[in-house]
Formats: C-alpha cells, structure tokens, sequence
C-alpha cells in the first residue's frame, strides 16, 4: 500500500499536501516547526525532526513509508540530505519538489556568494541601509557588521527566543508573502535601503522585492542554494503526483 512521507514547511508543500488529501492518497506531513505562525495542512502531520538519519530510517521503517517527497525550502539542505542517505539505504523512491531558482534579468545587479558568511563579508561599507530577507536562523552571520550597518529584516514571526543581533542595529517587520510589487518598492524606499541580501528561494511569493530593487537599481547579495547529490526532481504537485501515480 501507498504511504507518503511529505517532508514540508513550504507554500508548495502544503499544495502538495492538498493534492495528495484530495486523491484520497495515504500521507503524513512532517515540518520542522521553525515558525510559530504556519499554515494548517490537511494531511496527519508531525512536527520537529527525527534524531538525524538513523532515526529517520527508523520512522520510514515504522510508518511504512513507500514514497517520500521531499518539499523543503531549498535551503534546508541538512534535511534534504538526511532524506537522501536514509531513502537510498531503504531503497524508497524519493522525489524533489522543488521550485526554479531566480535568473538574474538584465538591470538587475546581483552578486553571487555561495553561503551567508560570504553574504555578509560582501557587504560594503557604504551600503548603510540593508535589507536582510534572510529568515532567522542565519542572522548570527551579521553580528560583527552591526557597527557598520543598520538592517532592516523581514521575519515571518518573532519567535520565542533573543535575535543574535544588537538591539540598536536593527529594525524588525513581521510579515509573510506574497508581497506585491507596489508595497516593496515603497518599502525599500522608506527604509533608504541600499543594498539587500536574499536567498535564491525562487518561486513567485517573494520575488517583488527582487523586481524592486532592480527598479529602485539597488545591489542584491544573492546566496546561492546549497548543493546536494542527484535525485529526481520536479517543480510542481501535479508533476510529483504524475511521479507517484508511474508506481501504481
């Protein structure tokens, strides 16, 4: 019998959950539960992680998990690379779903770093105003850039803990995506923004704030997604249900 792992915590996954709820398809969703502030997904859900890989070859073998797709943030490569040791050793066909990354378009103005340390050490001096839409966990990069910069940064929720950034040096906005175009361009503009850091999450939810500063011709630091090995890969639910149906 079909039993899905759905790795989540993404807009797309929660389609995906959706997708499988609605073809009556046997699944539990799992995510992290790094935000307090998420949406509810229809599935059987689980939250926080599974002890590394060992312990998540022990859910799959508990569970009796035929299929896993794996709908992550692109960032969430520690994840992401658990699902791919504990899938191969099991031999249970794993899937990506994964959106496009961003492609730079002419007038924008990015400049690639490969992780957020080279993020932060790319940062020039006069670039006093910067835009970090980064999420939390990564914050801590910046905290010796405090003295030479004020950051703006865009959190989908507070959290429970202290951000590890000077109080003085940072203003916080709380607010989840989609943003539109019009209210990020105002945005950067009355925080005098002058540069930005951003993840290259792809997908459509927050990519007003990359058209801005092209508009605005503002510098982006853009941290490229991590590398991980070769699995099969999709973009959408309907192609990962496409992919799930091929083993019926």
């Amino acid at each position: 019998m079909t039993q899905v792992l759905l790795l989540g915590g993404t807009f797309d996954a929660h389609l995906m959950s959706t997708r499988l709820h609605e073809a009556g398809v046997q699944a539990i969703y799992s995510y992290a539960g790094a935000t307090q502030t998420r949406r509810t997904p229809v599935l059987p859900s689980r939250v926080g992680g599974f002890g590394g890989i060992d312990g998540l070859m022990r859910y799959l073998q508990e569970q009796g998990i035929s299929h896993v797709i794996d709908a992550t943030h692109p960032f969430a490569a520690q994840m992401s690379s658990h699902a791919i040791a504990a899938c191969t050793a099991l031999g249970i066909p794993l899937l990506s779903l994964e959106r496009r990354p961003w492609q730079a378009t002419p007038g924008d103005q990015w400049t690639h770093v490969p992780d957020m340390s080279a993020a932060a050490a790319a940062l020039l001096p006069h670039c006093k105003h910067v835009f970090l839409a980064i999420g939390r966990k990564q914050l801590a990069a910046f905290a010796d850039k405090a003295a030479l910069h004020h950051f703006l940064l865009r959190l989908i929720d507070a959290g429970d803990s202290d951000l590890p950034l000077p109080a003085a040096s940072y203003e916080l906005l709380l607010a989840r995506g989609p943003f539109q175009l019009e209210a990020e361009l105002a945005l950067l503009k009355q925080h005098s923004i002058d540069c930005m850091v951003s993840k290259n999450a792809g997908g459509t939810d927050t990519y007003a704030k990359i058209e801005a500063a092209r508009l605005l011709q503002l510098p982006v630091i853009m941290v490229d997604r991590p590398r991980l090995p070769v699995r099969a890969q999709c973009e959408t639910a309907q192609e990962a249900m496409e992919w799930l149906n091929s083993f019926r």
